[in-house]
């Protein structure tokens, strides 16, 4: 087994869909991986697979070890890609010594993870008796965690494959919870003579609420309302969608406004020069931005006024960001926000998306409590979404001395511990499995949850010859 086991398993997986919650497919090229590799294989209710390799000769006194990764992935394109996540293969190309994905995610966030378990099984590796763990709906809302029963995986000690960064040894994470956000809303007759303009925001960098929250990137649906609330009075609203998944930052926002002909071409000027002001606070942490301002046609009557005023105040008061770091921890984000998406998908009804993740709990509640408060303001009915614990480091873990020790065997050098801002399963997993020992490492990878998410495989070999090493040692 080398690194390029798991870059062909890795391409196998690229070709099945296998977005959160329409992982059937993932689901069954597992069991036939385990049926063709004469291997145990359980699936519970919900879809989380385990498969089971008994110890290798000589190794039958070695405790179990447990390798976790998710089945499911987030299927983001840009706007121009015709890409179909139900039926089309994941297209890539190598560009650089990166794997990166055209157009689209990736999926590496967590193909890799599940590819480097799959290369471990089907090789003649002398390992401890192993059970892979593949859960569903990580990306969702960890459903697939949430659900999983006791005594489901047996081992006492569980290495997570779902992190992104080569070198990085991660011994806790963030909680989370969502607030979405409701606005009711009817449509208006509008004045005669009017222009109807698109404004549209596209092109940031967007990715994970997470790890890039720090990263000083544009949210496109901040950004729009921004422009749009100082001229409240000299438009009508037609339509507000931006953003996607609820743990991903908004990349490309766009907004359809009905406004006096005689004020349309100087309502495209404003909006222009905004775009350029915007490009510009942020030309170093997110330097593409693009931007479109142009007349259109519209066929729908305009929201109320009053609900237009209620949404984009809303969306300029509410919190985005990072709202405190880690007194324990150097430059670790303890506390954030994000403002995931708006759309209009349903007659009547604008829904807002957001996230919120500390690794403290009650202040992860507070930022509930303001965003959520923040909506309620602005007349909007709220409920609380998919709520997961964070993971406490345990620096005296018998799991992370192993893997420490190892990496500075192969490398030479220590690698970083740290926790993550990210959410994890592990905190759901120690709800259930109160004993468990737990490490989580990857590769690097960057651009998660968003198009053009890339892998590198350099880092790639690093992480192949380490977790073989780990699971060959292990005691």
């Amino acid at each position: 087994m080398d690194s390029n086991s798991v870059l062909n398993i890795f391409r196998e997986i690229t070709t099945i869909p296998r977005e959160s919650g329409h992982e059937e497919k993932m689901t069954a090229y597992l069991q036939k991986f385990a049926s063709d590799h004469n291997l145990q294989c359980k699936t519970d209710s919900i879809g989380n697979v385990l498969i089971t390799k008994e110890a290798a000769p000589g190794k039958e006194d070695v405790p179990t070890l447990v390798l976790q990764s998710h089945q499911d992935m987030v299927c983001e394109k840009t706007a121009s890609s015709a890409h179909n996540f139900d039926r089309d293969p994941i297209r890539y190309e190598i560009r650089d010594g990166w794997m990166v994905a055209l157009e689209t995610t990736l999926g590496a966030d967590d193909g890799i993870g599940i590819a480097a378990s799959l290369a471990i099984l089907e090789s003649d590796l002398p390992t401890g008796r192993l059970e892979c763990l593949f859960t569903i709906s990580e990306e969702t809302g960890m459903d697939g965690a949430m659900a999983i029963e006791e005594g489901f995986f047996t081992g006492k000690t569980l290495i997570n494959l779902d992190s992104e960064d080569e070198g990085q040894m991660f011994i806790g994470c963030a909680g989370g919870v969502g607030v979405l956000a409701e606005f009711d809303y009817e449509r208006t007759n509008p004045a005669m003579g009017q222009a109807c303009l698109r404004l549209r925001l596209h092109n940031t960098l967007g990715g994970h609420s997470g790890d890039d929250i720090n990263k000083g990137r544009i949210n496109t649906v901040q950004q729009m309302a921004r422009f749009l609330y100082p001229r409240m009075d000299s438009f009508h609203l037609m339509l507000l969608a931006g953003g996607g998944k609820h743990n991903a930052i908004a990349r490309e926002t766009e907004a359809i406004v009905l406004v006096a002909k005689d004020n349309a071409q100087s309502f495209i000027n404003e909006f222009n020069q905004f775009a350029q002001t915007v490009a510009a606070e942020y030309h170093t942490t997110d330097p593409d931005l693009k931007w479109e301002a142009s007349e259109t046609v519209c066929s729908e009557k305009p929201v109320a006024d009053e609900a237009k005023i209620r949404l984009i105040s809303a969306l300029v008061a509410v919190e985005h960001g990072v709202l405190a770091m880690s007194q324990d921890i150097p430059d670790l984000v303890e506390t954030s926000t994000n403002l995931a998406s708006v759309r209009m998908n349903r007659p009547g009804v604008i829904e807002v998306c957001t996230s919120q993740r500390s690794s403290v709990d009650s202040a992860k509640e507070f930022i509930a409590d303001k965003v959520e408060a923040c909506f309620r303001l602005a007349g909007a009915r709220t409920v609380r979404t998919d709520p997961y614990p964070g993971w406490a480091p345990n620096v005296n873990s018998h799991i992370l001395s192993v893997c420490v020790d190892s990496y500075r065997r192969l490398f030479g050098k220590d690698p970083e511990v740290k926790a993550i801002h990210a959410g994890l399963e592990c905190g759901l997993f120690l709800e259930k499995f109160h004993d468990l020992d737990m490490i989580s490492f990857g590769p690097t990878l960057r651009g998660v949850h968003a198009p053009g998410e890339k892998l590198d495989l350099e880092s790639n070999e690093k992480f192949t010859k380490h977790l073989i090493d780990v699971v060959t040692s292990f005691r």
